[in-house]
């Protein structure tokens, strides 16, 4: 089984700042990092060194080759990254002391696919095969549409959430992952489990993970519903923790684990990839994760 990552590619400037800024402060930062990342590319990562076959699909600008160089170091097929003329995506990420961060995006190169592009991608792909997309593209109710049509089980992040979610025939959506945040701004329910509950019922046949943070994640299809809780390390940089979580729930998918089994695996990794800076070069590899020791917590189910 293939995965195809129809998804974003970008270059990272992280600052480290003491606090997150408020509008109208300055603050002074004393360095400043290049990375690679954007969350197609962190979660093609993760999906590699949690041991998936993953194609990535994407465009780059005139300065962008080593964000496929970075997929192709890490083992992700490349064919399907084009680069074009023009700047690749990029963003301006604030990390504070306590490794949270705020995230500012320019979509750059990830904004110009065009038809022509996703018929090409999507041609060497079909059923039994996984398409995985976020929302850092354009046309993502194109790419839906005809993924669907060629029978391919979709994965949708939809990270951010905005209006180009909601033009999108989300029942064609195999799978959801999403956070607290984004199942508010998809059902208007702030509670998990009413998030749940507005998800089931708008869509009864779509499996969903929902992570809350620290208080762990949640899997819900129609029968049923798994919970797991958090393994507790000290973060340093959370800037790619989701993305890591989704590669490797994935990953737990195409192996046929169980869900439990499945969170605790995202869990794991997900807890090693936020003691780490960076955001792709933050992601264990699955051999890592296995033999890590770490046991996430009981979460109440909800």
């Amino acid at each position: 089984m293939r995965v195809l990552n129809f998804g974003s590619l970008n270059i990272d400037y992280v600052y480290p700042v003491d606090h997150i800024i408020i509008p109208g402060e300055t603050e002074p930062t004393g360095e400043v990092t290049t990375n690679c990342g954007g969350k197609g590319l962190n979660q093609s990562i993760a999906l590699a060194k949690a041991g998936v076959e993953v194609y990535h699909a994407g465009l780059i600008g005139e300065e962008g080759q080593l964000l496929a160089d970075k997929l192709a170091e890490n083992g992700v097929d490349t064919s399907h990254v084009r680069c074009i003329p023009g700047r690749s995506g990029h963003t301006i990420i604030q990390v504070d002391k306590n490794g949270q961060n705020s995230i500012l995006l320019f979509g750059g190169a990830n904004r110009k696919l065009t038809h022509d592009i996703i018929d090409e991608t999507l041609s060497d792909f079909g059923e039994g095969d996984i398409l995985l997309l976020q929302n850092e593209v354009n046309l993502l109710d194109v790419i839906i549409d005809k993924a669907f049509e060629a029978r391919m089980k979709i994965i949708l992040n939809p990270s951010p959430y905005d209006t180009a979610i909601q033009k999108c025939d989300l029942s064609k959506v195999s799978v959801f992952i999403l956070n607290e945040i984004e199942g508010e701004q998809m059902t208007g329910q702030k509670e998990p489990d009413k998030i749940l509950n507005a998800i089931k019922k708008s869509y009864p046949e779509t499996e969903t993970v929902l992570t809350l943070g620290s208080a762990g994640a949640v899997y819900q299809n129609r029968e049923e519903r798994h919970s797991c809780g958090i393994c507790r390390v000290k973060p340093v940089d959370t800037t790619a923790a989701g993305d890591t979580f989704t590669g490797y729930f994935i990953s737990a998918m195409i192996d046929a684990l169980s869900p439990e089994e499945g969170l605790k695996l995202a869990s794991k990794a997900s807890a090693i990839a936020v003691t780490r800076n960076g955001a792709a070069d933050s992601i264990p590899e699955r051999e890592e994760v296995l033999g890590s020791g770490l046991d996430p917590e009981p979460m109440r189910l909800l």
